[in-house]
């Protein structure tokens, strides 16, 4: 019998550990290839389950009417969240910033599924830069749409750092860097009470979804969660 098909696209050393990027076929669908990205040998993303990626910005999409958006996206990863907000026509502008300069190499070297769509659209920019000491810094300008995919969750993050994003003045501090009437989005794969309330402390309007889909892989449900809020 033929081996599963299994390939190791980089292994590279980066600042919050070892990084891999990797491309397999699934045992329990064969004939399904998937691109996968682990930090320090645990699980980070995977091209085969992106619907929570994409509803980041489809929802922040649906709250705001306006047009000519101009997106900041905190987190490259594999794609999804900037190729769904590329798709709409109301996007004018999408600014990416990438902690991890291994993960932009990789876009540029056309070694993950989205490499083509996303490195032919002009209206991407891609920065190595830290998501949250841009917002925890006084705005030189302002935008539409700030989604964050970074952490696991508000509660368990990659870098310690991180965290005053998640508290009331952090909060504040990112709110200086919305238009009027902007939305802001986080991805989560677990709930966080305590980060909600934050979020209400800050914001007129806050909005919490859990995106739900069934897992071939652990054969069984996983839900993630996506909080938005704006003023």
């Amino acid at each position: 019998m033929k081996p599963p098909f299994f390939e190791i696209l980089a292994y590279e050393p980066t600042d919050l550990g070892m990084l891999c990027l990797r491309r397999r076929e699934l045992l329990c669908e064969p004939g399904t290839i998937v691109t996968e990205v682990t930090l320090n040998h645990e699980f980070l993303m995977s091209s085969y389950l992106t619907a929570s990626e994409k509803a980041l910005s489809e929802i922040a999409l649906q709250m705001h009417s306006g047009s000519s958006l101009r997106v900041l996206i905190g987190g490259l990863g594999l794609g999804y969240t900037s190729w769904t907000a590329l798709e709409s026509d109301r996007v004018s502008q999408c600014e990416v910033l990438e902690f991890l300069p291994q993960v932009i190499n990789w876009l540029k070297q056309d070694m993950i599924p989205l490499s083509g769509k996303l490195n032919a659209d002009n209206r991407l920019t891609i920065t190595q830069s830290d998501i949250y000491q841009q917002l925890a810094s006084p705005p030189d300008k302002r935008y539409d749409l700030i989604l964050i995919d970074v952490d696991h969750s508000p509660d368990e993050k990659l870098d310690d750092g991180n965290g005053h994003f998640y508290t009331a003045e952090g909060l504040q501090r990112a709110k200086l860097h919305l238009e009027e009437n902007g939305v802001l989005g986080i991805w989560s794969y677990a709930e966080s009470p305590r980060f909600a309330d934050a979020l209400h402390e800050v914001f007129r309007e806050v909005r919490i979804e859990p995106v739900t889909v069934f897992n071939n892989l652990i054969n069984e449900q996983q839900t993630d969660w996506l909080f938005f809020a704006r003023d």
